[in-house]
């Protein structure tokens, strides 16, 4: 049995940090219901590729739901989706800020019809402040929050982070806050609100970086592969492509310095300790980076992992997809009824990862439950 099992969920979202909620809630378990404009979600034309009249990136986020259309304008669908409200146990919603209250579908108007419902809201920029009412999407925010100043080299330009990890960050704390406010209604009784928001999560992101930013005041260094805490501790050219190597402890240190040919610089007071490799990282780091490129990267991740110092080739996505260990996680899943292959949840319960029970829906596909029929 899924953990989630029995749940109802109704999942008036877009895009992408909304439906990813639905999508993880979905894999757990719960019974999600897409509630779509009748033009349907924005992300459906978000490709090329396109499956089954749909984009590829479409199917990624709205595996295992149902989907209906309705139109809010009509005061009819907005009393439908209502009903469909009062023995749900959870609405998830990123619509434009303020929308959902004008409908009368905001928190506070759904809890009044079903008290013990769990009403989540993805914004932007947060419930609260000046901007909460300001839309955003996932480049926007990243620069507005200072991500994009993290990443990239010293003195180069903003670098936007390669994947959505706004959306799908803010769709795990969603998930993460909607399945702790239903552990709480078991014990009360009483449904909640619970908000996030794009920006609160890269926030959240920078937890470590603002520890020592009101330490020390200034800005984080910025590394391209590196970390501003630990040396040695980022990635290497060698004669054929760069190693990340993680010698993240003063033991690990005293291994690679070994196999770099120089066991001295484990006692040599530059050197000896963490605090004294950040300090002195512009002395030491352009002497290791001239040893490793007297070898290859397979010469020496074998010579690192056999005095366990870890290390890892930079690999591309053709590499990731082919590696033992990938297959090993089964974390690639073929979609139900297409051939297609998706990534599953990255949960495993009692030894078993969730399964996807069920394709992306077909706009509208379900629309004769609106009319009490039963698909």
């Amino acid at each position: 049995m899924l953990p989630l099992e029995g749940i109802k969920v109704v999942e008036i979202a877009q895009n992408l940090a909304g439906p990813f909620t639905g999508n993880i809630l979905g894999h757990l378990g719960a019974d999600v219901i897409k509630v779509e404009r009748p033009e349907g979600d924005d992300a459906r034309g978000w490709g090329p590729p396109f499956i089954d009249d749909a984009a590829a990136s479409f199917h990624a986020v709205n595996l295992n739901k149902r989907s209906i259309t309705l139109d809010l304008k009509d005061p009819d669908a907005i009393a439908w989706l209502k009903d469909l409200v009062r023995d749900a146990d959870v609405v998830v919603q990123n619509m434009r800020p303020g929308a959902m209250e004008k409908l009368g579908l905001g928190g506070e108007d759904l809890l009044a019809i079903n008290p013990r419902l769990v009403y989540c809201s993805l914004w932007a920029f947060g419930a609260q402040g000046p901007m909460r009412l300001n839309p955003g999407y996932e480049p926007m925010v990243q620069a507005f929050s200072g991500l994009m100043l993290l990443s990239g080299e010293e003195g180069g330009p903003p670098v936007r982070m390669g994947t959505q990890v706004l959306d799908h960050g803010t769709a795990m704390w969603a998930a993460l806050g909607i399945t702790a406010a239903l552990f709480r209604r078991d014990r009360t009784g009483k449904g909640a609100i619970v908000d996030t928001s794009l920006f609160e999560t890269a926030l959240g992101w920078m937890t470590i970086h603002f520890s020592r930013f009101g330490v020390m005041g200034t800005v984080p260094e910025r590394h391209p592969t590196g970390n501003a805490l630990v040396v040695v501790f980022q990635g290497f050219e060698t004669k054929n492509g760069p190693v990340i190597v993680a010698a993240a402890n003063d033991r690990l240190f005293a291994k690679l310095a070994a196999e770099l040919g120089h066991p001295e610089w484990a006692d040599d007071p530059r050197f000896k300790d963490n605090a004294a490799r950040v300090a002195n990282k512009a002395e030491l780091i352009p002497q290791i980076e001239a040893i490793m490129l007297t070898r290859t990267k397979g010469e020496w991740i074998d010579r690192l992992t056999a005095v366990g110092v870890p290390c890892a080739p930079v690999n591309s996505m053709a590499d990731v997809m082919d590696l033992p260990q990938t297959q090993a996680t089964g974390m690639i899943q073929t979609v139900p009824g297409l051939d297609h292959r998706v990534m599953g949840l990255p949960i495993m319960f009692d030894g078993k990862r969730p399964r996807i029970r069920s394709r992306a829906p077909k706009l509208g596909e379900h629309d004769a439950e609106k009319a009490g029929g039963d698909d």
